[in-house]
């Protein structure tokens, strides 16, 4: 996705001694979970796949710090109900966001592990 220009927002007005890496942390967070409730239980199909995966990733991609995103649904979980399609389980997402406040940068992750959805911090720097 390309990158979002709110980055620039001066967040260090609104929250005083909170350091830029830490609210790159945060965003990359909220980022992530924001993400997973709002589209867990979304109609999916094999077929549809594509076009929601770009849909997510262009709906994050305009919130405020997001830098890079990325989004892949596994279309192996998605199993056609009978109306011929899925829903989205949270155990089917892999997303790495990057987000940026300041000089600071963050990446994360949400993915399955040991079938559950995980969100991680990747790296900060």
């Amino acid at each position: 996705m390309a990158p979002s220009q709110s980055h620039k927002y001066p967040y260090n007005l609104v929250l005083g001694m909170v350091s830029d890496r830490e609210r790159a942390a945060f965003e990359a967070g909220i980022k992530l979970g924001a993400l997973y409730h709002q589209f867990v239980g979304t109609p999916v199909s094999s077929a549809s796949a594509d076009t929601l995966e770009r849909a997510i990733g262009a709906a994050v991609s305009l919130q405020p710090c997001v830098e890079d995103v990325r989004v892949e649904l596994d279309r192996n979980q998605m199993t056609p109900n009978a109306f011929g399609y899925s829903e989205v389980r949270g155990t089917m997402f892999h997303v790495e966001i990057t987000t940026r406040v300041g000089k600071a940068r963050c990446r994360a992750r949400l993915a399955c592990e040991k079938d559950y959805p995980l969100m991680s911090l990747v790296r900060c720097e």
